[in-house]
Parts: C-alpha cells; structure tokens; sequence
C-alpha cells in the first residue's frame, strides 16, 4: 500500500462522511413536504419488514402535504403504525384510500430545534473526518517506522492529507450554513 492509495482511501472515506451527512440534512422536517421524510420508513408487511416506498405511491399534492397511495390497501393500518412509530412528528389521517400527512408550520422555537440538529450532525461528520484522518497519520507512521518512507516523506504526506481534511471540513461547514438558512427562512 502506497501514500498515495492511503490518501485517495482518505479521500473517499471523506466524500462518504459528506454525502452521509447530506442525506441527513435531506430528512430533515423544514416546513414542506418532502417524500424523503416518509419513503424510507420501515413498515411490517407480508411476514417481514418492507421500505414504504416499496408498497406505495407517495405523492405531494400540496406544499404542506405528503399523500401515501398502498398498492394494496390492507397493509394501510400498517403503514399508518410505521409513520407513527418512525417519530417524525407527523400525525397519519388514513382515510380508507390513502394516508395523508399535514406537514404543520414551523414555530420559531421548533427552527432553533431543528438548527441544533444540524449543527449535531455537523459535528458528527467532523468527527468522522478526523477519525479518517488519524487512520492515515497512523499509517504514515507505520511507513515510516518500517522503513518504506522518510520522515520528510511522511511530513509531505501529512501535509497532502490535511489539506484534504481542510477541503471535507470546509464543504460541510457550507452544507451546515446553506442548511441553517434554509430552515431559518420563513
């Protein structure tokens, strides 16, 4: 394994932590409907435990509205009970056809909820970052006290890999900002 395979692995580790962290910020309830609050909620169907988007229609026909059509409507009652027990602050309205849910309005004080969310997952991810970081100073030690790099090679490595580090950081202090603003805006 070469310096170079050590940072592009750090590299990649740091484009997961990123998505990851996108895809968390995605599920996050701002005040409109988003199917990505419900499709992956896990629902007890047929014998075992299905996604919902696997046995339903979901759809947005209002701002503030997701609608969820059963393929098959017997398993409604059980997808209401998904929703319920997901905890994603939504109350289902199961009408016998479909399961509505009314996404309400974000109070000031549910915002400053919502943006320490944020910033917990920010953080999280930084946390990932510095933990891929400390792999690969461990492996540039091990190379180097075997003998298979110098000391200045190491240093240089260190330096390719911080900055690197920098780029993950800043990219996700971006994410975290254009994501507090977003729930902020009213």
């Amino acid at each position: 394994m070469s310096v170079d395979t050590v940072i592009n692995e750090a590299q990649n580790d740091f484009a997961k932590a990123v998505e990851f962290l996108k895809d968390e910020f995605s599920k996050l309830q701002i005040g409109r409907a988003s199917s990505i609050l419900v499709e992956n909620i896990m629902v007890e169907a047929y014998g075992g435990m299905q996604q919902l988007k696997a046995l339903a229609q979901i759809t947005i026909p209002e701002s503030r509205t997701i609608s969820i059509k059963a393929w098959d409507k017997t398993i409604l009652k059980a997808i209401e009970t998904a929703i319920m027990k997901a905890d994603i602050g939504l109350n289902p309205n199961n009408n016998g056809e479909s399961i509505l849910l009314n996404i309400p309005t974000l109070t000031e004080e549910r915002r400053k909820d919502i943006v320490k969310v944020v910033h917990k997952l920010t953080e999280d991810a930084k946390i990932v970052i510095r933990q891929v970081r400390q792999k690969a100073h461990q492996k540039f030690k091990d190379f180097e006290s075997s003998d298979e790099i110098s000391e200045d090679e190491a240093k240089s490595a260190e330096k390719r890999l911080q900055a690197q580090v920098d780029e993950a950081n800043k990219t996700v202090e971006d994410l975290a900002k254009k994501k507090e603003t977003e729930v902020m805006t009213v």
